[in-house]
């Protein structure tokens, strides 16, 4: 808006005053005198000046109404730049831009005979990872006692702090990291977190029946005082009822400034305070004694209950078995391709109009009218050539045996119910006949407790994809970030995941004359770029992070993570004690 304010008015009121001055010059009065001599060289430069300036506001006439007729082109560059590669043949009608058409099913049949015949490129998943970062030198770590005695002496002193956590299960596991951590920070008693109940995810889960509540609560004593339930009193006080307690609604990435200069007055005043909703309600930069408060959470206090844990033991055992080929080392891939999220993410595949009406009918079960508002424009091809719309089982497939991962590599397919499964999955198991899920490893009777609980499931997956040799995510989300920094936590720093570059990917795919050969030079650049970024560590100058703690743990969890592995103690989760020496093993590595 400023450079049109400018190119109207400023232009258009310079070209009026050089108008006005060049007609001057045909009046009928007697022209002045000449002037002196010595002032003939000014006179003359004054002369050019003008003709110069009249020249000048006649370009600029005619450049504004250019700039008139070019308006709507620079606004589509600018909209070009905001939202990427914009779909003309919604105007226009050419042929879609390159990737903008689901054509996957159509490419896996043209090289199928090549996939199927080609074991020339096995992979020994003990060596994927070949790059090693290079550690610069590292403060030595102080004493995890001294930091109890200088920040957190009596904690809890200020009052109780209440928050209701909201979202799936890492989504919930980030409001709890940070619920610990603004506690800290007030200096607070928290209670235990409550979940609130979702109509996409619809799990009555509570803290208790997720997270094993004695173990949290005794791994930050000292650091920050957790109970249970407020003291009788309070809730006397408040007649019993919750929605009588004073309730702060904090924005998304607050400071620290705005829970000391804000928050803090009114939990001294109050005595107790709720925070709802609490996703992501702290800012990712706090001092670094209330940054290892998330270090702690995260990786150490939150233990699965034991319900859960139990059966991650097993699942990972007989994964573990499953992939006796290849000395018990899997690849875990969490596919996004359920019904909901392919119905959220208004991307088209190869169902025609049947797929459409399903679509349109789980978008308004979920959403109620969220796609339909007004000024909303849904713009699928869009969407897919920006690498937003999640891949479907044959993509990842084609993908991993491209990188060079051959039909004996065992996968655990860490999933929800996949939209259409008789029809999306055959080719991955075409591709990867050693496929597996929680629901062909454990018994009926052992998934009967978790069925429709859908963050303890989660829960299941997340414990098998930590430690599988290979991480794939496939559409982003709480769910692979948190498992990245994990992973990046046991590793020393390497999260072992395959990131695809899915903008990349849709081109490829889209091309039905590829050759196998090609595809696999490109899919091996892309396991090669996808590990450069595994090891990235970002670079934390005192306490300005912008990015996320939870994805990238190092370089302030390297202390908790070295205490650790000094008390060779397990790491989050219940896992058979031959996992907890080989994880201990790899970070001395």
């Amino acid at each position: 808006m400023k450079s049109k304010t400018h190119n109207g008015n400023g232009y258009a009121n310079e070209n009026g005053g050089g108008g006005g001055g060049g007609g001057g010059g045909s009046s009928s009065s007697p022209s002045p005198p000449r002037s002196p001599p010595r002032h003939s060289g000014v006179l003359h430069l004054r002369k050019r000046l003008r003709r110069t300036k009249s020249l000048s506001a006649g370009i600029m006439t005619r450049w504004s109404l250019r700039y008139f007729f070019l308006l709507p082109v620079v606004y589509l560059s600018g909209l070009l730049m905001c939202v990427g590669p914009f779909p003309f043949t919604f105007f226009i009608g050419h042929t879609p831009l390159p990737g903008s058409r689901y054509r996957s099913h159509e490419v896996f049949d043209h090289l199928w005979p090549e996939i199927d015949s080609d074991n020339s490129s096995f992979i020994e998943l003990s060596s994927v990872w070949k790059y090693k970062r290079k550690l610069r030198e590292k403060k030595p770590c102080s004493n995890l006692t001294d930091l109890h005695h200088e920040h957190f002496v009596s904690p809890g002193l200020n009052g109780f702090l209440i928050v209701e956590a909201n979202g799936g299960l890492n989504q919930q596991r980030s409001a709890i990291c940070n619920a610990v951590a603004v506690a800290g920070l007030l200096n607070a008693i928290l209670v235990i977190p409550h979940f609130e109940f979702h109509n996409v995810w619809k799990d009555p889960s509570e803290f208790g029946d997720i997270y094993d509540e004695d173990h949290f609560i005794s791994t930050l004593d000292g650091y920050v005082k957790v109970v249970k339930e407020l003291p009788e009193a309070i809730m006397e006080r408040h007649n019993y009822n919750m929605t009588n307690i004073t309730s702060i609604r904090v924005e998304a990435w607050a400071p620290v400034s705005y829970y000391l200069g804000v928050v803090h007055p009114i939990l001294q005043k109050e005595g107790v305070i709720r925070i709802a909703p609490f996703a992501n309600r702290l800012a990712m930069s706090v001092p670094p004694h209330i940054q290892f408060l998330r270090c702690l959470t995260n990786y150490q206090a939150l233990r699965f209950s034991s319900s859960i844990s139990a059966l991650a033991e097993n699942l990972v055992y007989r994964m573990s078995e499953k992939s006796s080929r290849t000395d018990g080392k899997y690849i875990a891939v969490h596919l996004r391709f359920e019904e909901d999220m392919v119905a959220f993410s208004c991307c088209i595949y190869d169902g025609g109009k049947a797929e459409k009406l399903e679509m349109d009918s789980a978008r308004e079960r979920g959403w109620r009218g969220k796609f339909k508002r007004k000024g909303r424009i849904v713009v699928p091809d869009l969407y897919r050539v920006n690498g937003k719309c999640p891949l479907t089982p044959l993509e990842v497939g084609m993908m991993l045996r491209g990188m060079g991962f051959n039909n004996s590599t065992s996968i655990y397919l860490a999933s929800g119910k996949i939209y259409h499964a008789e029809k999306y999955l055959a080719p991955l198991i075409k591709m990867f006949p050693n496929l597996y899920t929680k629901e062909s490893l454990a018994t009926t009777d052992e998934l009967a407790p978790f069925m429709g609980y859908s963050s303890q499931l989660a829960a299941l997956d997340y414990t098998v994809c930590l430690f599988s040799e290979v991480f794939v995510t496939t559409q982003g989300g709480n769910f692979p970030h948190f498992l990245m920094g994990h992973r990046r936590f046991l590793y020393g720093g390497h999260a072992k995941t395959i990131i695809p570059d899915k903008r990349k990917l849709v081109v490829l795919f889209e091309n039905t004359t590829i050759s196998w050969s090609a595809l696999k030079d490109q899919m091996d650049d892309m396991l090669s770029e996808s590990d450069r970024k595994g090891i990235m560590v970002p670079r934390v100058r005192k306490i300005n992070r912008k990015t996320s703690v939870y994805t990238y743990p190092l370089p302030e969890c390297r202390c908790l993570q070295e205490s650790l592995v000094n008390k060779t103690i397990d790491h989050n989760v219940d896992i058979p004690d031959n996992y907890s020496l080989q994880q201990n093993k790899s970070l001395n590595r």
